[in-house]
């Protein structure tokens, strides 16, 4: 199985295990499949608008296995990147929700509402309901000095009414009113993954996400190994158009294709497919499942791109076998 050898999934949430309310198919037995194979479960989220507790909740209330020790967010990689450049008990004004709050508190920072109240930091998180009067306050707050973080610089995140507008499409708000830009602490950049390597003391993670911008560049600037899942973000166009840092090691449906045995992909060939080049178009040749042929594909396309990337046009044949 591809989880042979992994002592740890690092699990990214939306567009992987659920989407809003209601869990991808599959996910909850897969998840429980693989515990029960001996592989640590860490859930691993950008979203900061929740505590571990509540998410937790709602993994079980889904059918995943999930304790609040399991799941590590972004909001704690943001408290701790706080508490190591502010002073003990400093006050820190929260633009986002409850789970940024209590990830202060939990650090010994005094979470404020209030530029009024000389906060050493301001720390921004999405949360239900965000209001232009905290984005106001957190804006006079960084232009009195405070040190600007944001949990997270996604443009977007996946529900099942669509994409809406995720954390780093409100963190523009402060970072255009002011000129400064904020300090990230999630996925791509290194505090979260530094969190969740403390958190889950993993020797051997598989980093699983839907997003090549975020979980897979983030496995990337860690140097450690990734499966991307197709039930969120990413499409078959933008895994194969990836550039080197969005390129996945393994390419799955969605979380079943953990507990299955990764097929080998050789000089674009996977499956009953092959991948050829004519023309300046790649093409598949063959016959097999679609993720087999989407395989076979990106690992011709990449060779040929190399540290470049290929346009969609070159692949739009591929696109219309698989995608």
């Amino acid at each position: 199985m591809l989880i042979d050898g992994y002592d740890t999934l690092l699990l990214d949430l939306d567009g992987v295990v659920y989407l809003g309310a209601h869990a991808v198919p599959g996910a909850p037995a897969a998840l429980e499949e693989a515990r029960r194979h001996g592989v640590r479960l860490a859930y691993v989220t950008n979203n900061a608008s929740r505590t571990p507790a509540a998410i937790a909740a709602h993994l079980r209330e889904l059918g995943a296995p999930a304790t609040a020790a399991d799941v590590v967010t972004s909001a704690q990689a943001a408290a701790r990147l706080v508490a190591e450049r502010v002073p003990p008990g400093a006050n820190v004004l929260v633009v986002g929700g409850s789970g940024l709050r209590l990830a202060l508190r939990d650090r010994g920072l005094r979470p404020v509402s209030t530029a009024a109240e000389s906060p050493a930091a301001v720390v921004q998180g999405i949360a239900p309901g965000l209001s232009y009067g905290l984005l106001s306050e957190g804006a006079l707050a960084v232009r009195q000095g405070a040190l600007f973080v944001a949990s997270n610089g996604d443009s977007t995140m996946p529900t099942q009414r669509g994409e809406l507008p995720g954390n780093g499409a409100m963190v523009r708000v402060i970072a255009t009113a002011t000129g400064v830009e904020p300090v990230y602490a999630g996925k791509p950049d290194p505090p979260l993954h530094r969190e969740s390597m403390i958190r889950t003391e993993a020797r051997r993670p598989l980093v699983v996400g839907d997003r090549l911008d975020t979980d897979i560049e983030g496995a990337t600037n860690a140097g450690v190994e990734s499966l991307l899942v197709l039930t969120g973000v990413a499409t078959a166009a933008d895994v194969l158009t990836a550039e080197p840092r969005h390129r996945p090691t393994y390419v799955g449906e969605d979380l079943r294709a953990l507990l299955q045995p990764y097929p080998e992909v050789r000089d674009g060939a996977c499956g009953g497919w092959r991948a050829r080049w004519e023309g300046g178009v790649l093409h598949l040749d063959g016959d097999g499942s679609r993720i087999d042929g989407l395989r076979a594909a990106c690992d011709a396309a990449w060779a040929t791109a190399g540290s470049g990337r290929v346009e969609e046009d070159m692949v739009k044949p591929v696109l219309d076998r698989v995608g």
